[in-house]
């Protein structure tokens, strides 16, 4: 999975990366990052993972953070950031304090200020609803982040994996990012099919709104209305002139 979150992060070939690992836990990302020729830096909200890492001897710098409290790196360090197995977590209120939305929109505001210009995080991610997904994207966007959901192997409920791949910012040399394709797509299927795009700007949707309103009561309706309930024999009001018609003669 880290793998595949490098390959999504579509660095330049034979660039030698500064990449932030969130969650790094025991430093597995941290290898593939390292085989890659990459730098990196980690940090984790688990003390006794970080001791494994230490252990093992990570060649990244490791840190102790929660990622729901931000992050204090300076603008633009790193050319990309990787998650592998967290973001679902910032969603969880583990303490009475742990406002989710609050702590989400703290780590994609301080992410997105700690990235180069049009650099990219990919977090590979367990989301357990449409709705938090709709949490996170929406959070992220409103920091500034574009981007979308990539979802490989979307047939296979084993392979099946879910990866947002966000981009501070659009324009890189002049060409404008593209969401990934996913793995496992069908040969019929278009390029990023089974890909979700958001963005940062909003959508006019008041013509989708209007066309599904129900049509309002004229006066007609409340004519005929008024008339089934005198027939039945039930008090009605007087007609106004803005609603009088002539009746037919009953014989």
């Amino acid at each position: 999975m880290a793998g595949r979150a490098l390959e999504l992060l579509n660095l330049p070939e034979g660039y030698p990366g500064f990449i932030l690992d969130v969650g790094c836990g025991s430093g597995l990302s941290g290898e593939v990052l390292e085989e890659e020729g990459h730098i990196w830096v980690g940090f984790d909200i688990a003390p006794a993972m970080l001791e494994v890492a230490l252990e093992q001897e990570a060649s990244g710098d490791l840190f102790l953070q929660d990622a729901g409290q931000g992050m204090a790196f300076r603008p633009g360090t790193f050319d990309g950031c990787i998650s592998i197995s967290v973001l679902q977590w910032l969603c969880n209120a583990d303490k009475a304090s742990h406002h989710p939305k609050a702590r989400l929109m703290r780590f994609f505001s301080t992410l997105y200020s700690s990235l180069r210009r049009g650099a990219r995080a990919v977090f590979q991610f367990y989301p357990e609803n449409d709705d938090q997904v709709q949490l996170i994207m929406g959070c992220a966007v409103r920091c500034g982040f574009e981007g979308g959901l990539v979802v490989d192997y979307p047939n296979s409920k084993k392979a099946k994996k879910f990866y947002l791949c966000l981009f501070a910012g659009q324009e890189v040399g002049g060409v404008k990012q593209q969401l990934p394709a996913a793995l496992g797509e069908d040969e019929e299927g278009e390029p990023g099919e089974n890909g979700v795009q958001y963005t940062s700007k909003k959508r006019n949707d008041s013509r989708i709104r209007s066309s599904k309103r129900k049509p309002g009561k004229d006066k007609n309706w409340v004519l005929k209305k008024k008339e089934q309930l005198r027939a039945k024999g039930d008090k009605t009001a007087n007609d106004s002139k803005f609603t009088a018609r002539k009746r037919r003669p009953k014989f």
